[in-house]
């Protein structure tokens, strides 16, 4: 450890992708090592960022935009990472059989891959039928200065659902990770703040900025402390919103904090009744929630 205090600093870089995937590259790189050079222990991009959030309908066009899991694109970020002692969450269109996916890379910071996610719940109301599921969430440990992290990620939709942070949470998670491409309203940002007070996890969450179609920056993070013993009531677990404008935002979890509301604190998994929760394995899909688009 290289100070005495227990804060895990994530950096949201909510940046304006540039007009290709080498220029996201450099751009990506550059904004990395800003992150490093304010302290940061993670670096968290917004959702897809090797193509802007780019879904092409000509397949074609599709397939030649996505890059392989493992090659060049991806693994500078891994080589960034041992570089800088600094775990990079790289997000991008990833080249898959028959249809690439929406992924995340969890490197550590000494550039090992920690963690590798595509979305789940893919948004198949709109140019995400286009891509391949996801099949399941993962946590991994994550070695930091700090020590050992539990990490999860989720991506933008995925926050919709309330069984994505659960299942992380179950496995343990103390930080969700979540890239984002949408506009982040009060509605969205109380989805976030529900996902970390009921699991009693921080979530941090990088959006596109607002010049970029259909995002409007307010990348945020919230810390999943609700209650301390020291304060009369309440308090806000945001404790990072960004405004709407390009920026590399950095904020800090308090690990220490965290882990000891986690350890008396009534949420999480202390008073849950999964054997009441049968319905919720029922692949049955009964109007009015009946779409045809929708994958099972």
């Amino acid at each position: 450890m290289t100070d005495g205090n227990m804060n895990l600093r994530i950096a949201l870089l909510q940046l304006l992708p540039e007009r290709d995937t080498a220029a996201n590259l450099a751009k990506g790189i550059a904004a990395c090592r800003a992150a490093g050079e304010q302290g940061a222990d993670i670096a968290l991009f917004p959702e897809m960022w090797s193509s802007g959030y780019r879904i092409p309908e000509d397949s074609d066009e599709l397939k030649a935009l996505a890059v392989d899991g493992h090659g060049a694109f991806v693994q500078a970020f891994a080589d960034l990472a041992r570089e800088l002692d600094m775990a990079i969450a790289i997000t991008f269109l990833e080249r898959r059989d028959p249809l690439p996916r929406n992924t995340v890379v969890l490197f550590d910071r000494h550039g090992s891959e920690a963690l590798r996610y595509a979305k789940v719940h893919t948004c198949d109301f709109s140019d995400e039928i286009r891509l391949s599921l996801g099949d399941r969430f993962y946590v991994a440990d994550l070695d930091t200065r700090l020590g050992t992290v539990r990490v999860g990620s989720m991506i933008c939709f995925d926050r919709e659902f309330p069984e994505s942070a659960r299942l992380l949470m179950l496995q343990g998670a103390e930080v969700i990770l979540a890239p984002n491409a949408c506009p982040m309203e009060i509605n969205r940002l109380s989805c976030l703040r529900t996902r970390a007070y009921e699991n009693m996890v921080a979530i941090a969450t990088c959006n596109y900025p607002a010049s970029h179609p259909d995002c409007n920056g307010h990348s945020t993070i919230f810390d999943g402390v609700a209650w301390l013993d020291e304060e009369p009531w309440s308090r806000d677990m945001c404790v990072l919103e960004a405004p709407e404008d390009e920026g590399i935002h950095i904020g800090s979890v308090d690990l220490a904090m965290l882990r000891a509301y986690r350890a008396h604190e009534v949420m999480g998994n202390a008073y849950r009744h999964p054997r009441c929760y049968g319905a919720l394995m029922d692949t049955a899909v009964h109007s009015p929630f009946i779409r045809p688009d929708a994958r099972r």
